[in-house]
């Protein structure tokens, strides 16, 4: 595999440059390595894929830029488009007073426009800061970050402030003969702990059970809060934070794909289990979905980037140690840190770049 890896004191990610997914990331903190991203089983198992598979399929792991988000029917490219499935060179990669940057660009263009990949890691910072740019090009693109974490028991979900939450009108496996499901297609609340379920009745989207096999999409709105949008995990039996953090004007929905073990097919085989996708982006599903009129657009949500000039987003990703097994219920950066507070009113400082996401400067 062709990997770089970059590191800042207390942190190390490593990057597939085959298909510019994040073979690793690992956080080093309070004498514990947290490993807060999901790598495919397949991957490193030796065995003979379908050969249909897209190559991020193939090398599925950690995070990876989707643009378009899902289908690629405007330009020809694989599900999530090149950037998901195509290689990456290194442009820059070197040290900097409190870190290290490194510049990736991708061999091909999207829409004409060449696009780098920007990570940023901070001595003392649990979090991997991320840019993407998109320098010329014509017309306009979807694009989300796609991190993946996993869970060998489970967790609980906390997110900052969301007008509503929406399934499609298809469930990604409606065959049982191929997988399963348990939202309702369509449905809608502005409650996420009671979310119509498929046969009736509801499901908290905030407790992620194991026994809960089955393979759920759903679209999350950012409300007008003025601050960070951000979820974050408490995974149990890992016993970690797993904190995910963005610009809502840049990124104004997060979309999470529930997958445990509720695909039969290869390679998934029932094996892809306690993954959560965590996709922030602006997006609907699909290119021409995205750029033309959809449900999204229809309740003022922008789900394309217009390409010419130089457009950017920033994302980040981090991890902490907490045993607690419970989410923050409030989450606040200023000043050089990130303040969490607990169900409980506690609090917890984090040393984080409270600039990076530009939040009220950039839309």
């Amino acid at each position: 595999m062709d990997t770089v890896t970059i590191k800042a004191k207390g942190i190390s990610v490593t990057v597939d440059l085959t298909v510019g997914h994040i073979a690793d990331m690992t956080v080093d903190s309070e004498g514990r390595q947290l490993k807060p991203l999901h790598r495919a089983p397949w991957i490193d198992a030796g065995e003979t894929l379908p050969p249909d598979l897209p190559e991020g399929t193939v090398r599925l792991s950690g995070d990876f830029l989707c643009a378009p988000f899902s289908a690629s029917d405007i330009e020809a490219a694989p599900l999530h488009g090149w950037p998901a499935n195509s290689g990456w060179d290194v442009v820059a990669s070197e040290a900097t007073s409190d870190g290290w940057r490194a510049i990736f660009r991708l061999r091909r263009q999207v829409m004409g426009a060449s696009v780098d990949k920007i990570f940023m890691l901070r001595d003392g910072h649990p979090f991997l800061y991320q840019e993407h740019v998109f320098s010329g090009g014509s017309g306009a693109v979807s694009a989300a970050h796609h991190p993946m974490t996993a869970m060998r028991d489970g967790g609980r979900l906390a997110f900052s402030p969301k007008r509503f939450a929406a399934t499609l009108d298809t469930p990604l496996e409606p065959d049982p003969a191929r997988g399963r499901f348990k939202l309702a297609y369509p449905a809608r609340t502005t409650d996420l702990t009671r979310f119509p379920a498929t046969g009736g009745g509801t499901l908290d989207l905030t407790d992620y059970r194991m026994e809960d096999q089955r393979e759920d999409f759903i679209t999350m709105v950012e409300a007008d809060h003025g601050g960070p949008g951000w979820t974050a995990l408490a995974r149990r039996a890992e016993q970690d934070l797993v904190l995910v953090l963005k610009n809502p004007a840049e990124l104004p929905v997060t979309m999470l794909w529930f997958s445990n073990g509720g695909r039969d097919y290869a390679p998934w085989s029932g094996r892809h289990r306690g993954v959560l996708g965590i996709e922030d982006g602006r997006a609907a599903v699909g290119h021409a979905a995205s750029i033309g009129d959809n449900w999204l657009k229809r309740e003022g949500v922008p789900t394309a980037f217009a390409l010419g000039g130089d457009v950017s987003f920033r994302h980040v990703i981090g991890a902490l140690p907490q045993a607690s097994g419970e989410p923050p219920r409030d989450i606040a950066t200023a000043d050089g840190q990130m303040r969490l507070t607990g169900a409980d009113g506690s609090t917890r400082d984090v040393a984080f770049d409270s600039d990076f996401l530009r939040i009220g400067k950039h839309g």
